[in-house]
């Protein structure tokens, strides 16, 4: 820190000027890239990394955007890479930036509270282009990024060995759900029904979650569901489902599920539905999507309602290890996270010069 204090004093005593992004970086639109050949190169979603083929986009630094869907998650990319219509690039003028601390800044920069639709979380350009960062010496913004990526590099230490812990967990699960050949499978729409969800907008504030396919977005007064559910992404990370056993509100984002708990406990379809990869299902060239048509031929196991209990305890008391959030690696990462969090905010806060 005190080569930190020195550089700022040496290079910008009278502070830093701050600077729109559309005067530090381009911000360019992602395509689809269905019609080439697999390979070796990642092609990024909003959620992340979806498949690998054998050519890319760009191939310097840059900070990935989500246009529409988890807009709340950067990707920092250093590699040649592809991406996709639901998440921008960015182009970034590296005699004024370092793309390194431009992600940084935006990370502090929360983009969720620049969401511009009331269904699927989207940003514009036009929005992206106006937001303003601190913009001091190369130098300064060298250190700064060398003092933040150690807290990210004890982070991503801790996050992997929480990811080989959930390997092992998912390897387990899929073990325990696969049957012999006299377990009957059925149809989704024999177990279940799909439901959809609507506005809360007008709905009062209160204590009841309100779901969207990135997970809870607020709290109203009343519920459109109480009783055990899998609520499963419509649109965007639909991969992320949720099990939800208290009164609950979901938008259009995302299905609940009215489950038929005299052929199945809610819990196992939850576990039965992860081990399925509902993304392998998507329906859209955009932004991912499910539809009732597709989950409700999606065939899942029904062995005995005891069976179901067993098995639900035993992946309870795994999962619960791999993933509570009060102990443990989870919780070791949320802390470091929240010492990252505090530091980036204090480091990436200046004086402002005055012209």
């Amino acid at each position: 820190m005190s080569k930190l204090k020195e550089l700022i004093r040496e290079l910008c005593p009278d502070g830093v000027e701050y600077k729109e992004l559309q005067a530090i970086l381009k911000i360019k639109n992602g395509s689809d890239y269905k019609a080439y050949g697999e390979g070796d190169i990642p092609v990024y979603g909003s959620g992340g990394i979806m498949t690998y083929i054998d050519r890319y986009v760009y191939n310097k630094p840059s900070v990935l955007i989500p246009r529409k869907g988890s807009i709340d998650k950067l990707y920092y990319v250093d590699t040649p890479f592809w991406n996709v219509d639901t998440i921008f690039y960015t182009e970034i003028n590296t005699d004024l930036a370092i793309p390194r601390y431009v992600y940084h800044c935006l990370l502090r920069e929360h983009l969720e509270q620049y969401n511009t639709a009331g269904g699927v979380p989207s940003l514009t350009q036009k929005v992206l282009n106006k937001i303003q960062i601190p913009l001091p010496p190369l130098e300064v913004q060298s250190e700064i990024v060398r003092i933040l990526d150690k807290f990210t590099e004890l982070t991503a230490e801790l996050t992997a060995e929480l990811t080989a812990r959930k390997k092992q967990f998912e390897y387990y699960r899929d073990n325990l759900l696969e049957f012999e050949d006299k377990t009957v499978y059925q149809t989704m729409d024999s177990v279940l029904k799909i439901k959809n969800g609507s506005d809360y907008k007008k709905l009062k504030y209160g204590r009841v979650p309100v779901y969207g396919s990135g997970g809870i977005m607020t709290y109203v007064d009343t519920y459109s569901f109480s009783k055990p559910s899998v609520l499963i992404p419509r649109k965007g990370s639909i991969d992320k489902l949720y099990y939800v056993d208290t009164p609950f509100w979901n938008v259009d984002t995302i299905f609940y599920t009215d489950i038929d708990n005299k052929k199945a406990i809610p819990k196992f379809i939850y576990y039965c539905l992860q081990k399925s990869h509902l993304e392998q299902y998507n329906t859209a060239g955009g932004v991912p999507s499910l539809t009732q048509k597709v989950l409700n031929k999606i065939l899942i196991p029904i062995p005995s309602l005891n069976v179901q209990e067993r098995i639900v305890k035993i992946l309870d008391r795994f999962y619960f290890l791999c993933n509570d959030i009060s102990n443990g690696i989870p919780a070791e990462i949320e802390a470091r996270q929240k010492q990252y969090e505090f530091y980036r905010d204090k480091l990436l806060t200046f004086k402002e010069k005055r012209c």
